[in-house]
């Protein structure tokens, strides 16, 4: 008996077809796949896993953000209108107390102030006139007591103008910095306008929000510390107040402290607060007896 010949063409679709069937398996994990007995036991450790407890839980460490700010600022300001004459300090340059800042141009003033001081000196004069002859009999109580009113105008006058005179140098009220200068030499002004912003950052505060059940174990004697970003080094601090009163929305109590004088730190600088829990209070916290 003689066999039939296979045809080529179909040995070839058959190599095709078994090639397509094994990338097909291996794509649906038909090689690699999980057996029904791994599945099983996979699904039986899901059931069986079991949540931390509270005291396996790590607790976070207590942080907010805050930025530092001066303790002493202030914003000089013209109390007459006049022209700026002077400004030797700019920003950034340091000063001392008492040092001359600005300097304005009161040449009108200065005129109107001997003007006023001439005119208290004839007014006292003709007084002290007016006196001896009263004890004369030779002029009246009236006459005395015109010459004296205007004695004290003239005087009132000069007091004035001393004062106003007085304006037209502004002095450093403390040690510090010249922030921002808001004017420029050969400026008019007018009274109340800005000049300069001064600060004193040998001390600096920082303001910041803490939930109010903090407050359960936060006190002015409780360590602090901050990280600031710009330096990446951490600095103590020392909380100078707690606020009086919870925010009854967010729950919240602002608290400012107080951090030493360090020559790389500026205003304006920003980081995260510490704080130090104390030791009893963090293993109530972890029992579940409190929580921040």
């Amino acid at each position: 008996m003689q066999l039939k010949k296979i045809p080529v063409n179909f040995l070839k679709k058959l190599f095709i077809a078994l090639l397509v069937f094994g990338f097909l398996y291996s794509v649906y994990d038909g090689f690699h796949g999980k057996t029904y007995e791994q599945e099983l036991a996979a699904d039986s450790a899901k059931q069986n896993k079991v949540t931390p407890t509270k005291n396996e839980i790590k607790e976070e460490p207590l942080h907010v953000r805050a930025q530092l700010q001066p303790l002493v600022y202030t914003t000089l300001s013209s109390e007459i209108p006049a022209r700026i004459q002077k400004l030797p300090l700019h920003e950034g340059q340091t000063f001392k107390k008492g040092q001359l800042l600005v300097k304005l141009d009161c040449s009108l003033q200065e005129a109107q102030l001997l003007k006023a001081k001439a005119s208290k000196e004839a007014t006292e004069r003709t007084y002290n006139a007016n006196k001896g002859l009263f004890k004369l009999d030779a002029i009246g109580k009236i006459e005395l007591e015109n010459s004296f009113s205007e004695s004290e105008k003239a005087r009132g006058e000069f007091i004035y103008m001393t004062t106003t005179v007085s304006k037209c140098n502004i002095f450093a009220p403390f040690d510090g910095k010249v922030a921002e200068q808001k004017a420029r030499e050969e400026q008019y002004i007018q009274p109340g306008q800005a000049l300069l912003d001064i600060l004193d950052a040998k001390e600096m505060e920082l303001e910041f929000l803490i939930p109010s059940k903090w407050l359960a174990w936060l006190t002015e004697e409780s360590a602090i510390s901050i990280h600031v970003d710009e330096t990446n080094r951490d600095y103590p601090a020392k909380i100078l107040r707690i606020g009086a009163k919870t925010d009854a929305i967010s729950q919240s109590v602002k608290v400012t402290a107080i951090i030493a004088n360090f020559p790389e730190l500026s205003p304006g600088m920003s980081g995260e607060v510490k704080f130090n829990m104390p030791e009893e209070t963090n293993k109530s916290m972890q029992n579940g007896t409190t929580s921040p």
